[in-house]
Order: structure tokens, then sequence, then C-alpha cells
């Protein structure tokens, strides 16, 4: 379909924003279609990052990086990943609709091809970032086609599916790698990446979205705020991708990026809040409300940091590999589809927020059930617990997206590209910042476990002398020198008194997430009694009062 210069617009086929699709009646058969390649278009755009991501000592070994360097790829993913969106919404107002999917799926499609040709760091980095940007444009083409496949009462749950299906591409991600890998090295995932990427290309073109209405939208000052965020936001991810890894205050350019982001950032929001059209409103991210609702959001999607870092990172500390974890991951993929249907089924607009506190009593349930494990834990163990934390990761995100967009609208169409951009910067740099705490937390708590476990060592205690005697044993047959042999014995206890203070250190890290989980329960209860008391509404309640008074 040509854009809206080539078609006439009927009343109620107008698209909501520009550079949104126009909203014709579809029949059922076409709706199921965009619902599918909605689907199709979520989980490619998924896979693309959580691919790299849980398969880095692959992808490091062959590219002979240190685990510093490893971390750079997704680094990288997510610097560009999340300025993304500062320019690309108003690419597609002023540029029309179809040209942005031709640009970002042949972006998409590059990337990935060029994933199987790099063989060497930079290259990579670059690659990475590239990747970044076209999947931050196949986040929102999914929920465009999703949208598409509802009709015009439903087309919120199109919102709430497409925000949610790209969180399934993490565990999903666990459960194709091993099987991908058994075939050759981490070059096959982005053969599989790149089979899916031309699937969904060859959907997108035969069925096309509906055409949109274009806007000159670009201002001059647009470059400038982005000039200054962009690179502010990229030296905050940098310092927490890397932080915990190079340790915060070993590393001087660490406090320098700090630094740097902090100066980029304030300037990039003092140029907006004195333009007259903001790309980002920060009176109205200001308020009240909005501040309320990023808070709300970001604090939960650190809490949400238990299942990619905690679990995966307690078995990986045992030994487990992506092949050993298969159940798990499929046990949270129906978990969290079973989260997302309930989120929609059950969704009520006089009380969205009651949702919300829901996902953090079960996150809470969840981090209390995993902090008992031992060095007998296996993947088995966490199928209750990480069940009910994926249940609780898609049941929260559904629900957040309503929020804050019904809270958009209310305020005017103009604050649209301020929320997409805070709301995305609140995931994605909330997530960051829940491995960067968590993983900085566990780190401390290895070192003091570390430190009473070796102090009630000592050879006079006949458990340990029996241990250590074991242990020389057991090389007996490749170690001749009985004093080699002694040492080697001792070394393993070494290692196993590494492992339990680490095992140790992740069940505090539950207990810390369960603990932090309650306090936000309290206070997500607070601001609701606060919204009673002062006779606030439901945003969404009050933009479906609007809308049928036809305001």
């Amino acid at each position: 379909m040509a854009d809206s210069a080539d078609y006439v617009f009927k009343p109620h086929e107008r698209p909501t924003l520009p550079g949104s699709p126009a909203n014709p009646d579809h029949p059922s058969r076409r709706r199921i279609g965009y619902f599918a390649i909605g689907c199709l278009i979520g989980v490619t755009g998924g896979l693309g990052n959580a691919l790299v991501t849980v398969n880095l000592n692959f992808a490091q070994g062959t590219l002979g990086l240190n685990s510093d360097e490893a971390t750079w790829l997704t680094a990288a993913y997510f610097m560009t990943n999340v300025t993304a969106n500062l320019l690309l919404v108003k690419f597609r107002q002023q540029f029309g609709l179809q040209m942005f999917i031709r640009y970002m799926l042949a972006a998409y499609a590059v990337s990935t091809i060029a994933h199987l040709l790099v063989h060497d760091f930079w290259t990579s980095v670059a690659v990475r970032a590239a990747s970044g940007i076209a999947g931050s444009g196949l986040s929102t083409l999914t929920v465009l086609y999703l949208s598409q496949g509802m009709s015009a009462p439903k087309r919120l749950a199109g919102i709430m599916i497409g925000i949610s299906i790209p969180q399934l591409a993490t565990p999903l991600a666990r459960v194709l790698s091993p099987g991908l890998l058994i075939w050759g090295d981490w070059h096959m995932l982005y053969w599989f990446e790149l089979g899916m990427t031309l699937a969904t290309l060859a959907a997108v073109m035969a069925l096309p979205l509906p055409p949109s209405e274009r806007v000159h939208a670009f201002e001059k000052l647009d470059f400038l705020t982005f000039a200054l965020l962009a690179p502010g936001l990229w030296l905050l991810v940098a310092v927490l991708s890397e932080g915990r890894i190079q340790w915060w205050a070993e590393r001087a350019w660490i406090g320098w990026s700090l630094a740097g982001s902090i100066a980029l950032i304030a300037a990039a929001l003092v140029v907006e809040h004195h333009r007259v059209n903001p790309l980002i409103n920060t009176r109205w991210l200001g308020t009240r409300e909005m501040v309320r609702l990023i808070a709300v959001a970001s604090s939960i999607r650190i809490l949400l940091s238990e299942q990619a870092f905690g679990s995966v990172g307690l078995l990986t500390t045992l030994g487990m590999l992506n092949d050993q974890m298969v159940t798990l991951n499929l046990v949270i993929i129906v978990a969290s589809i079973a989260g997302m249907a309930t989120a929609v089924l059950t969704f009520k607009p006089a009380n969205v927020a009651r949702p919300l506190t829901i996902a953090v009593i079960l996150i809470a349930i969840g981090s209390f059930l995993d902090a008992d494990t031992t060095n007998l834990t296996r993947p088995s163990s966490f199928y209750l617990s990480q069940a009910i934390i994926g249940f609780a990761s898609l049941l929260f995100m559904a629900q957040a997206i309503v929020i804050g967009i019904a809270r958009t609208l209310l305020a005017g169409t103009k604050h649209f590209i301020s929320f997409i951009v805070l709301f995305s910067l609140s995931q994605s740099i909330g997530g960051l910042v829940g491995s960067a705490l968590l993983g900085t937390f566990q780190v401390i708590r290895e070192k003091y476990h570390s430190h009473e476990l070796v102090q009630s060592i000592v050879m006079s205690d006949p458990q340990v002398a029996a241990r250590i005697g074991a242990g020389a044993r057991s090389v007996g047959g490749v170690i001749g020198d009985p004093v080699l042999q002694g040492a080697q014995g001792a070394a393993l206890l070494a290692r196993s008194v590494a492992r339990e203070a680490n095992i140790l250190a992740y069940n505090d890290v539950f207990l810390l997430i369960g603990i932090l989980a309650v306090a936000t329960v309290i206070w997500s209860y607070g601001i609701r009694l606060s919204m009673r008391r002062r006779g606030e509404v439901s945003p969404v309640l009050e933009l479906q009062r609007r809308m049928a008074q036809g305001k």
C-alpha cells in the first residue's frame, strides 16, 4: 500500500499518530495474518540480542576475547538500542511508515549477514551496534502489526501482547541454542537468525501495513539533543555493563565515563526544557504521575533481574550449561505466556495498578523460594520459583505499557515520543542497573563468605585433613610426587570453598531481591492509598470516559 499521499482516509480510519498505520476495518483472515506476522517479528527481533547474550562464552572463544571484551558485544547493542527511538519515531512521521519498514528490515538482514563474516573484536562490536538500531525498529513493528491484528475495542490488547512477546526471547534462545550449536560454532546461531529475518521480510512484503500520514517532524535542535543525550547514554551503558567486571574503583575510565554521562544527559535535558517543541517534554515527564509510573516500572524491572542474573548465575556456578537448562526455560516460556494471557484477559480499566502489585508479590515469593540453594541444587529445583517470576514479568510488562499509553493520550499525542523514549530507557537501563547492582552485591558477599569459610579451615581439623587427603588420592594416578599430590588436594579444597562461598552469596542475592520486592509492595500500596485519598481515577478508565464523550 502507498503512503497517505495516494490514499484518502475515512474519518474512523485515520492513524492515531503521524507515522502510525491507518486503522481500517480488516476482515478476519487479514487480522489473523497481521497477528501471526507480528508474533514472528517480535520473536525475530528479540532473538537478535538474546542469542548473543546467552552464548557469550562461545563468541568469546571463537573471537579470542577475554570476559570484559565479550561484554562489550552486548553493551554495544544496548547503546544503540536505547537511543534509536530518539530519532526513529520522527523518521516514521516525516518519511512514512513504508520507508521505515524497508530500511529497518534491510538493516536487520544486513547486520545479521555481517555477523557471519566478522572474525575480530572491533568489527563484531560495530555489527552489534547496528543490530541494536535494527532491533529497536523491529520492536516498533511488532506492536504496529499486532495492533492491526485486533479490532478497535481490543487494540490495547494488541499493544500489550506486542510489548510482551520480545521478552520471551531470552528463555527461547536458551532452549534453541544447544541444538543449533551441535551443528557448528556460534555462527550457526546467525544462520538461524538470518533464516527468520528473511521469513519476516517475506511476510511483511506479502502483507504490508496500511498507509500512514506524514508530517514535517524533524527540527534542527532534535539533532543537538541527540548529539548530547546519545553519547551520555552510551557512556552510562558502558559503565553499567563493565563496572562489576573491571570493578568500579579499579579503572579510572569508569569514573570519567560516569561523570561525562551525567554532564551530557543534564545538558540535553536543559536544551529540551527550554524548547518550544521538545523531543523529550521534561515538564510533562516531571509531573507526579509520570515520575511515579517510571519509578515503579524501573523498580520492578530491576527486581526482574533475579531471573536473568540470579538463577542462571547460580546454575552456571554449579557447572550447568544451556543444555541442562532447556526444560527450565521451557517452563519459564509457558509461565510467561500464561502471564501475558492473564494480563490481557483480566484487564480492568478501573484498576490497572493492582496487577503491578500482584507481580511484585509474586517476585518476592519466587525470590524467597530460591534463597535456600545448595551445591545439590539443579535446574529442576527452580521450576516453581522461575515459573512464578516468569508469570510476573509479563503480567507487569503488559499492564505498565497500558498505563503509560493512557497517560500519554490523556496529556496529548504530542507527548508520545517522550513516553516511548522514557519507557524504553526505564526498561533497558533498569535491566542493566539490576544486573550491575545484583552482580556487585554478589561479589561483595562472596568475598565475605569466602573469608568466613577460610577462617574455619585449619589443618588440625580431622575433616579438613581428610578432604585434602581425598583430593590428593584422586590425582594419585597422574601425579606421583606426594608433595604435589598434597598441593593438588589443597587446591581442590580451595575450589570447593570458593564454590560454596558463591552459593551462599547467591542466596543473599535472592534474599535481597525478596526484601526489596516486599518494600516495593508496601511503597506501591502507599501510592494507591494516596491516589484514592486525592480522588484520582485510573488513567485507562479516564481515557475510556473521554473517548465515549468524543473528546
